[in-house]
């Protein structure tokens, strides 16, 4: 077969070019054209002119990296990390947040039109603090045995290597403070090079400590731990190679939401910027136009996040959840709470649900949010169940696009759209929508 190639068409890989970034994709990367096709531009903004190394060339698209950029935007900013452009954490520390905003916006309408096939405007972006937000964090540790020091710290981006972590600005400031005391503990440990990772979380009732160890840990070790955690006013937990958390210093974590206390396990999964997620579960349940005789089905409930507030509030809620220790921590903060009408059942929600005892009852109103894989196996049921309002919270617009389509056939209208910018100066692009009955 003979094959052509043309080699003014396709720019050569590490070839050196010059273009002008027309917008921000969702991802932090600049967009432009060259040569008939997309050009994604790692470091560069919209309206700057800038010196581009080619790294990768498709037939329809070609990845590069600014090398230099010749007219910087004005809403270009100065990175507050210094480990930003290693760190695989953030992706548009350089970029203003309005613009983060405005192209996760754009790019959510812009995949929801496509898939709707009629224009789909956001109405609002949920937003809390641009720093100091993130309320949870693991962290990486590994022994460099050439250099005789311990790694602590995120990974890099596309890599398995470690950043050598000094600061995270994005993290609450609780949880920054501890970073280098904390290294400087680990260090000293005997167990220092049989270490997994580090998790930290700030409940509202005080910062906590998981570390996972691949060792029996010594007396001297433990002690040392414990010091740490009394010096710091933090709870702690070790975790060996059976995953089971042994207790050194600490009670029962919670965070309160519509006054409500929602304990948890430092194992459990909690919504990593409360700020937003307090606005998140009062505009879902405002979009409900939640009522007293109300029943509401809540799917992929985890411990209750959304479950337990709409249970204040209407005749009874009930939520399904597939993690059987999510569910067991939802149940006990029902009976914390005194909420009799609020029940919770344990099922794979990617399985068959039509046999479920659950699925039997009657419900007018639906909250589901999923995770990335989207909600395709429930799909089909909701439509049948023919509930008046459904709000879909979502952490991927492609996959909530796909499951739109099923409610837009069962004649379901697209009534309204929420980005939520739960994780500012990344990647991470999260929404709400609320489809009702046309």
């Amino acid at each position: 077969m003979a094959q052509f190639y043309y080699a003014k068409q396709r720019p050569t890989a590490k070839q050196r070019i010059t273009v002008t970034i027309d917008e921000l994709d969702p991802f932090g990367q600049g967009v432009a054209r060259y040569q008939g096709k997309t050009l994604f531009v790692s470091g560069a903004l919209p309206g700057e002119q800038a010196d581009v190394t080619v790294l990768e060339d498709k037939r329809q698209f070609a990845r590069g990296k600014a090398l230099k950029i010749k007219q910087p935007a004005a809403q270009r900013e100065k990175p507050r990390c210094q480990h930003f452009g290693s760190c695989g954490g953030c992706q548009q520390q350089h970029a203003a947040v309005a613009l983060q905003e405005s192209s996760k916006a754009h790019a959510l309408s812009r995949m929801l039109s496509r898939e709707t096939a009629s224009p789909v405007t956001v109405d609002e972006i949920i937003r809390g603090h641009a720093w100091g937000y993130r309320r949870r964090a693991r962290l990486g540790l590994q022994w460099q045995p050439k250099q005789q020091r311990l790694l602590m710290g995120f990974r890099q981006a596309a890599s398995n290597e470690l950043i050598a972590l000094q600061q995270c600005p994005v993290l609450v400031p609780e949880l920054e403070a501890l970073l280098q005391p904390l290294h400087h503990c680990l260090a000293s440990l005997q167990a220092v090079r049989r270490l997994g990772h580090v998790e930290l979380v700030l409940a509202d009732n005080g910062p906590l400590m998981v570390l996972r160890h691949l060792d029996a840990l010594s007396a001297r070790d433990r002690a040392d731990l414990e010091r740490f955690s009394h010096q710091h006013k933090l709870m702690l937990w070790l975790a060996d190679g059976s995953g089971e958390l042994q207790t050194i210093n600490s009670t029962t974590p919670y965070y309160r939401s519509h006054d409500l206390t929602l304990t948890f396990s430092p194992q459990d999964f909690i919504q990593v910027n409360d700020n937003v997620n307090q606005q998140m579960v009062a505009k879902a349940l405002a979009w409900l136009d939640l009522q007293p005789e109300d029943r509401v089905l809540d799917l992929f409930c985890g411990m209750g996040n959304f479950t337990l507030p709409m249970g204040k509030f209407v005749e009874n809620v009930t939520g399904v959840e597939g993690v059987a220790a999510l569910v067991k921590q939802a149940e006990y903060n029902a009976v914390l709470n005194n909420l009799s009408n609020v029940r919770f059942f344990q099922h794979n929600l990617e399985e068959e649900v039509s046999r479920q005892p659950w699925a039997k009852q009657g419900f007018n109103k639906v909250l589901l949010d999923p995770a990335r894989a989207g909600a395709a196996g429930v799909m089909p049921h909701i439509a049948n169940l023919a509930p008046e309002r459904v709000v879909y919270v979502s952490c991927n617009p492609v996959t909530l696009a796909r499951d739109s389509q099923v409610l837009l056939a069962a004649g379901y209208h697209l009534e309204r759209v929420a980005m939520l910018d739960m994780f500012p100066h990344t990647s991470h692009l999260e929404s709400m929508v609320l489809f009702s009955k046309a």
